[in-house]
């Protein structure tokens, strides 16, 4: 949710010049005015993992001998992937860096544009909304596919051995086979009246195939879960840090329980803006201008022990400082319009 305001205070005007008065928010002590806030920049990670579970067909032992199909397991597995790691930055209020815009009298109305929690988006200008979907905590994916019982014939059931039954059940795999190739090249008795019906019947003969292949090949079901973590970067670099624990067998764990693995982040501060000495930051005014930040740079990586899951460069607040926009964007008569980063509080775009 998003709050509006017509104040006006942000540009107003004097038989003079407009100027902009913004001061720090001291509860209680402030004119009226409307406060806003910068964020501070936080890091969300989304992790998909998959869980997979094979199990063998019934004619797994004779995938070789019968469809020429090596490295067929007769062994029911399961097990957990990491599928891929994604990020998104967003912003959060900076309780230390709250600022009022102050009212006047004989001004020229002007539209703030403020998050739920008080972080400015926009002056004279609105935020295009985020069209991102949530995503499901946990997805089950799993084709159906037809009972290759139901295709067994007379003949293949009455079989006396399973070896019987296995060679009767390729034989039927490459009869489909050589049906499709028939259809394909034109060369079948019957072929069919129109090009719907020619997909109809290979994808009736293919799913017949995929039944039949998965008693030698066996089955893969497949559950994808994802799990949410937010990292809020601090003032010093964050090294080696327990992200979560993973484990093969049960998937993601809590960062305590010493049966998975451990993934680890690192995030470092690659800014190198120069930094105010202590004697100009007392010597400076009070900002008069609207402020916002100018963000830092930062190294995400997600690892585990020598294995680089992710890495990428980020803008982060925090890692920044704060600067002040001139007096001469808001004087009367100049229509400026600027929108603000909500994840870092930087300038995204000015209009004038």
């Amino acid at each position: 949710m998003r709050k509006f305001f017509l104040i006006p205070s942000l540009i107003f005007a004097t038989y003079c010049m407009a100027q902009t008065e913004v001061t720090e928010y001291v509860p209680g002590l402030n004119a009226e005015g409307v406060t806003y806030f910068l964020p501070q920049t936080v890091v969300d990670i989304t992790i998909e993992t998959e869980k997979v579970t094979y199990t063998p067909g019934e004619f797994c032992n004779y995938a070789n001998k019968f469809l020429r199909t090596q490295g067929i397991s007769n062994k029911p597995d399961t097990h957990w992937n990491i599928k891929r790691i994604e990020i998104a930055l967003a912003g959060i209020a900076d309780p230390n860096k709250a600022f009022t815009i102050k009212l006047k009298d004989k001004s020229i109305a002007s539209l703030v544009e403020l998050a739920e929690d008080g972080v400015l988006l926009s002056i004279n200008a609105t935020q295009e909304p985020d069209n991102k979907k949530d995503k499901d905590t946990e997805t089950i994916h799993s084709s159906k596919q037809l009972n290759p019982k139901e295709l067994l014939s007379e003949e293949i059931l009455s079989a006396t051995s399973t070896a019987k039954m296995a060679e009767l059940v390729a034989r039927e795999i490459y009869n489909i086979r050589d049906s499709r190739n028939s259809i394909i090249r034109g060369q079948a008795d019957n072929m069919p009246k129109d090009g719907e019906a020619l997909k109809l019947i290979l994808k009736n003969l293919d799913e017949q195939e995929a039944a039949l292949i998965s008693m030698f090949e066996g089955t893969t079901e497949t559950e994808q879960r994802t799990l949410a973590v937010r990292l809020t970067p601090g003032d010093k670099d964050q090294t080696k840090q327990i992200l979560f624990r993973f484990s093969r067998l049960l998937g993601v764990v809590n960062a305590d329980d010493l049966s998975g693995a451990p993934i680890y982040y690192d995030i470092e501060n690659l800014t190198n803006l120069p930094q105010p000495d202590e004697k100009s930051l007392k010597k400076a005014k009070r900002p008069q201008g609207v402020v916002y930040n100018l963000p830092g740079k930062a190294l995400l990586r997600i690892y585990q022990n020598s294995e680089v899951l992710y890495e990428e460069e980020i803008p982060v607040a925090q890692y920044g400082q704060t600067d002040v926009l001139a007096n001469e964007l808001f004087n009367k008569g100049v229509d400026t319009k600027i929108t603000f980063d909500p994840a870092t509080g930087g300038i995204r775009k000015i209009d004038r």
